[in-house]
């Protein structure tokens, strides 16, 4: 099951998100794969900071473009992070994905679905492929999006960030789906509260539900929370005496939980 958590517009925690349901994940004991496809590479930055706290000396070597470019089994590039949980690393060169991707002299369709094929020999060894993504529309992105089963849409309680899921739902619909016949489908809208449910985070929950339905909305919402942001300097910590700690993987796991609810419910329909 391949899946990312997006929105075209950016600061919805699409990252964090992607780390902490795929630790948490890996944590209930299923076998998860991330792949950073987004060239500024934040996910691995987290990873290798995590993956830091046992001392151990990390290379990127190979990176997922060079690993891409060169035709190279993606599995030569798997950082190890902790049990059932393991990286594929991205670098800044995955910047040039798109326009290598272009100048190569194959048709529109197997350009789409390069990333998708160079998958397919690592998707029977995971439970969970999970492909962390740019919040920009380009052709790296549309490799990411015709790769996946599902998508989990980002919602930040913002005006922008619903606007911005509307628009990127469009743009999946139009370009890849009607054009390209991609099988992904929309596993749930996941909201993200700003202010602990606020007069702004309620009006935007209702106006979302609205839009989408509600059976399309996340019964479990993720807070935004300080711990969140310390990961992105120390790595994610799993301290049993730290609440801060605690207070953050629980809510997480309730989200992990309700994604397997989620995937199992569409199985049965």
């Amino acid at each position: 099951m391949i899946i990312s958590c997006a929105n075209e517009k950016g600061g919805t925690s699409k990252t964090s998100t992607t780390a902490l349901l795929s630790w948490e994940l890996a944590s209930l004991g299923y076998k998860i794969l991330m792949v950073d496809c987004d060239p500024q590479a934040n996910l691995t930055d987290l990873m290798l900071k995590t993956k830091s706290h046992e001392n151990a000396d990390i290379v990127i070597d190979p990176s997922l473009f060079a690993l891409l470019i060169q035709k190279k089994d993606l599995k030569e590039g798997i950082i190890n992070i902790k049990d059932n949980l393991s990286l594929i690393p991205a670098a800044a060169d995955m910047n040039m994905f798109s326009r290598w991707l272009d100048k190569q002299n194959i048709d529109e369709n197997q350009k789409v679905n390069y990333l998708k094929n160079a998958l397919k020999d690592l998707k029977p060894n995971y439970d969970f492929i999970f492909l962390d993504v740019s919040p920009t529309m380009s052709l790296t992105n549309d490799n990411v999006f015709m790769a996946c089963d599902w998508i989990i849409i980002m919602l930040q309680t913002q005006q922008r960030a619903l606007l911005g899921a509307q628009n990127f739902l469009h743009y999946i619909q139009t370009n890849l789906i009607d054009e390209f016949k991609a099988k992904v489908d929309v596993l749930g809208v996941l909201p993200v509260l700003t202010k602990g449910q606020s007069k702004i985070d309620n009006a935007v929950l209702n106006k979302t539900k609205e839009i989408f339905g509600e059976d399309n909305i996340f019964n479990n919402y993720i807070m935004a929370m300080e711990r969140v942001k310390r990961y992105d300097l120390t790595g994610i910590t799993e301290n049993d005496k730290s609440v801060w700690d605690r207070a953050t993987h629980s809510a997480y796991k309730v989200v992990a939980k309700e994604v397997i609810e989620r995937l199992e419910d569409s199985s049965n329909e």
